[in-house]
């Protein structure tokens, strides 16, 4: 199975997500439902590995705590837009979450992630085509969300297919004081 560890948005945070999703050629737009933020991508594991990285995420102790989203971004792969995406306010309790669930998977028998967390939600993909971000950007650049609390964060298999990927929660873990 294909694992991620996330963040599951309100309702409201979707819709207002999807507004900004068109004005953009050749964008594969990512659905409301499908919309999240990964706080730690797994890759592929068995069923004894996805167990003791349950068992893991149900240990964590991090208090809730509100996120704000924040701008439009974008990543690019050698001069070439592959993904753009919501930023995600700065936050220090976020990033002691995602660390939390960072050494979870380690202790659990994963390997370090190797690329830093940049805290966003994926709007749409893009092949390889070269676009212009200009008149997007000045359009929707300014996106903001009111607060919304983090109340849970989710362990979700993803399942590739024709019409993207479809994720499906498979546990919740509550956030909790200490």
């Amino acid at each position: 199975m294909r694992l991620f560890v996330g963040i599951s948005l309100p309702a409201d945070i979707r819709l207002s997500l999807a507004t900004l999703c068109s004005g953009l050629a050749g964008a594969r737009w990512v659905t409301p439902e499908n919309m999240h933020m990964t706080l730690r991508f797994i890759g592929d594991a068995d069923g004894g590995m996805a167990e003791d990285l349950d068992a893991e995420l149900s240990g964590i102790q991090v208090p809730e705590f509100d996120i704000k989203l924040t701008g439009i971004g974008s990543f690019s792969k050698r001069s070439r837009l592959r993904a753009v995406w919501a930023g995600v306010e700065t936050n220090a309790a976020l990033i002691h979450l995602q660390r939390k669930i960072e050494q979870a998977a380690v202790r659990a028998g994963f390997p370090p992630e190797g690329r830093k967390f940049t805290p966003h939600i994926t709007l749409a993909r893009f092949k390889t085509q070269q676009i212009d971000l200009g008149d997007y950007l000045e359009a929707n650049g300014a996106f903001s969300s009111a607060p919304f609390p983090l109340e849970a964060v989710t362990l979700f298999e993803s399942h590739l297919g024709h019409g993207g990927s479809h994720y499906v929660a498979l546990n919740d873990y509550p956030l909790r004081g200490i």
